[in-house]
Formats: structure tokens, C-alpha cells, sequence
């Protein structure tokens, strides 16, 4: 198997309703994540080579609709939260690599209301851009 950097990739076996596994999705997204899928405030340093950053909302509650579970959030000391996801207690970021060798820590993450987050139109439009075009790549 491919080494991933994505934090629990060692451990992210679940699979949703096509039989993909995290490490599956997390390849198709690389091919969906962009600038004008990043968060506003991040998009003048996204780069191809750094594609995670400012996509963690958007990917964790797309990854929700494919795997179910939850959507935790780690609180960041500048303010905001990171989101990630943990199905069945199998607990994984695909857009952990955004923070190099920081390392957060998962544990006691409060769950994450989609409402809250889609409140904004802004991260809703992001969500459904990237929901598109990660559709397109899913198995039929």
C-alpha cells in the first residue's frame, strides 16, 4: 500500500457504498481540490503542492456523506476549528498534511454541526463545487 501522510491512515479501513476506502477518496479529491475550493482567507497560499490547506469543512462533511459518522473539530489556538472525521471510532483527517509536522490533537474534539458551517454561503458553494466534481470521478 501507497504511504499516506493523512492523519489515521494507518488505520482508516471503513469503506462507503461504492467500496472505496479513505486512501481511495483521499487520491480522487486530490484531483478535486483547488484554489477555489480553499477557504477565502487561505487561497493566496494554496498551492498544488499544498493542496489540503483551507479544504478540511468542506472535505470532512463531503467524506461524511460518503462514510457517515461524525465530524469532530480539533480548536485551532489562532481561532476557528480543524475538521476531520471519525466513523465507527475509525478516526481520520485527509486534510491533515495543510499543518507539515504540526501535530493536532484529536482528542476531545467537539462534533460539528453541518448547519453551522454551511451558514455561509461561501463554504456551501465550496462544498458543492468539490461535491461535483468528486461525483464525477466516483464509480458508477
Amino acid at each position: 500500500m501507497k504511504a499516506y501522510q493523512f492523519h489515521g491512515w494507518q488505520e482508516a479501513s471503513v469503506r462507503e457504498a461504492h467500496g472505496l476506502t479513505p486512501h481511495e477518496v483521499y487520491d480522487l479529491l486530490c484531483r478535486c481540490w483547488s484554489a477555489d475550493t480553499c477557504a477565502p482567507r487561505m487561497r493566496s497560499d494554496w498551492t498544488p503542492e499544498n493542496r489540503t490547506l483551507g479544504q478540511c469543512s468542506v472535505t470532512a462533511f463531503l467524506v461524511q456523506d460518503l462514510f457517515g459518522g461524525r465530524v469532530l473539530g480539533v480548536p485551532l489556538a489562532e481561532g476557528g476549528v480543524h475538521c476531520f472525521n471519525d466513523v465507527d471510532g475509525c478516526v481520520f483527517d485527509l486534510t491533515s498534511e495543510q499543518f507539515g509536522s504540526t501535530v493536532l490533537d484529536y482528542a476531545h474534539a467537539p462534533e460539528q454541526s453541518r448547519e453551522a458551517h454551511f451558514s455561509k454561503a461561501e463554504k456551501r458553494e465550496r462544498y458543492e463545487l468539490l461535491r461535483s466534481r468528486l461525483l464525477a470521478l466516483l464509480p458508477r
